[in-house]
């Protein structure tokens, strides 16, 4: 078998055993394309004569391109999934992965938002025009939730239980977690459908989707990156600002005021406590700066 064909069978597997989304999808193709690119332009032209030199030698490529640890560390897991499954379906004799290494990830911590930052960029929002009242909405459920902004455009308006204050979101993998929402981005939210949501109700059927654009279509992530960008300018804000950045804010925002990690965990639908464990540098900062100013010899 080929490695066209050997592919075609590992996103069958994706796509109906692992039941992952189009976008992870989407990314795990663009990821292997760039890998069998390599390949082919080294003459392998099957997966099976793939050994650990040539893997090292992809990755020292990798670093040759200058790409982000973090980009390479997410190249290797997909192409690690790819020979752990064909290695167990007997499609190749050896999983050539198992003894490569991770790249080493740096300890960046993510920028994020202060809560008077939060509050400048909501208050800059002229909600009377229902194109900015939706986008209110948005915003508010982006900080209020932690949402992705993959999930944030999937919400459906059954998705908000808003006599139990939660919000139902379908993740990576359409994994179902329930995360709490507060009284602020409901009340935004409902202001939202009462007021201008029929304003962006097209002829096609919506399918119930919560945010929609001037089609009527379900929002776009585009378009909310660039929505964020722009009220960040507007308000004065210095920093590059992005949908995850509120995710960043939300999480961060929850630690510094004493929540669980492990209740972060499940808010932000974390499968690793690792991946939460970032926003504790970020806690420990704050809490080193609130000893200095008010410890007695700080």
């Amino acid at each position: 078998m080929n490695i066209e064909k050997q592919i075609a069978t590992f996103f069958t597997f994706l796509k109906y055993e692992k039941g992952l989304s189009l976008n992870s999808l989407e990314s795990y193709k663009l990821d292997l394309n760039k890998y069998t690119n390599y390949l082919d332009s080294i003459g392998i032209k099957e997966l099976d004569a793939v050994n650990y030199d040539i893997l090292m030698d992809y990755f020292s490529f990798l670093n040759v391109l200058g790409l982000e640890t973090s980009t390479q560390s997410r190249y290797l897991s997909a192409i690690r999934g790819l020979h752990k499954y064909l290695f167990n379906e007997k499609l190749i004799s050896e999983n050539a992965t198992d003894i490569v290494e991770l790249p080493k990830l740096s300890k960046k911590i993510p920028e994020v938002l202060s809560f008077d930052e939060i509050n400048k960029l909501l208050e800059i929002i002229d909600t009377r025009n229902p194109s900015e009242l939706r986008n209110r909405a948005i915003i508010e459920t982006l900080y209020a939730c932690g949402l992705r902004v993959s999930e944030l455009i999937n919400l459906k308006q059954r998705d908000i239980i808003t006599d139990a204050e939660i919000v139902r979101v379908f993740g990576k993998g359409s994994k179902e977690r329930l995360v709490p929402i507060g009284h602020s981005a409901l009340e935004w939210i409902e202001n939202y459908k009462r007021n201008a949501r029929i304003y962006f109700i097209g002829r096609e059927n919506t399918n119930d989707i919560l945010f929609l654009n001037k089609r009527g279509r379900p929002i776009t992530r585009a378009y909310i990156w660039k929505m964020l960008r722009d009220y960040a300018i507007v308000a004065n804000i210095n920093k590059k600002i992005h949908p995850h950045t509120l995710r960043h804010s939300f999480a961060t925002h929850l630690i510094e005021g004493g929540a669980d990690l492990r209740a972060v965990q499940e808010m932000l639908g974390h499968s690793d406590i690792s991946t939460t464990q970032r926003y504790t540098h970020i806690d420990n900062a704050f809490i080193k700066e609130v000893h200095h100013l008010y410890h007695p010899l700080g």
